[in-house]
């Protein structure tokens, strides 16, 4: 059975993934909307930042986001004038690395789900007398389902797996920033391999059960169209 400080590591993994999550569609529809419509030569240059965190070493993504908001950087500085404290270590800084972490992971199944649709149902409905806010709810968000399942699965999966980003940026505090990657590695490192094995079942069956839910809704949608 996981004991009290798992289960604690446990509850800030999910509450990480899930605000992780949220921020991240919230932030990546305009941005997949942009890149899926338009034609400026700024374009690639955006994709391939976008995707930087698909090739980029955790470690090296996390010491300059650490870099960033300690309290002589930008980010750790901009707090400290305000009154807040650095984001280093904490878990707000958690959730600013895992949505930069996982961004490619959501803009880019909104992006391919923006792309497919083409301007066709767009333009059918504005000939109906459809404004831009209804085209958007009657036409693009049912459309544009599977993609929205597909990211926001994946970028809940991914931040639910990240080790080297969050070790980086917040450390292993008990009760803020520990979660279950680096419950597991703690595990580990002190030769309790039974621990380590359940917390890491713990995420693997979570992961297969979030991926099958995307194939088996995304199967039900291409089936309920016709």
């Amino acid at each position: 059975m996981l004991n009290s400080a798992d289960l604690q590591a446990l509850a800030i993994t999910l509450q990480l993934a899930a605000l992780s999550t949220a921020v991240l569609l919230v932030l990546g529809t305009p941005l997949a909307w942009w890149l899926a419509r338009t034609r400026s030569h700024w374009k690639p240059a955006i994709d391939a930042l976008v995707a930087l965190p698909l090739v980029l070493p955790p470690t090296v993504l996390g010491f300059y986001l650490l870099i960033a908001m300690g309290p002589d950087g930008p980010l750790g500085a901009f707090m400290t004038a305000i009154g807040g404290q650095p984001l280093a270590f904490s878990f707000a800084g958690l959730v600013i690395g895992s949505v930069i972490y996982s961004l490619p992971f959501v803009v880019q199944p909104l992006q391919d789900a923006f792309s497919r649709m083409g301007q066709g149902p767009l333009d059918a409905a504005a000939t109906l007398g459809a404004g831009r806010m209804d085209r958007w709810l009657s036409v693009v968000l049912p459309l544009a389902r599977p993609g929205y399942i597909t990211a926001g699965v994946l970028g809940f999966a991914h931040t639910l797996g990240e080790f080297g980003v969050v070790l980086m940026i917040g450390g292993n505090i008990p009760g803020s920033t520990r979660v279950l990657s680096v419950a597991i590695y703690d595990h580990v490192e002190t030769l309790e391999y039974g621990r380590a094995h359940l917390l890491s079942g713990v995420l693997l069956l979570l992961s297969f059960a979030l991926l099958l839910a995307v194939y088996r809704a995304n199967r039900r949608f291409r089936m309920m169209r016709p």
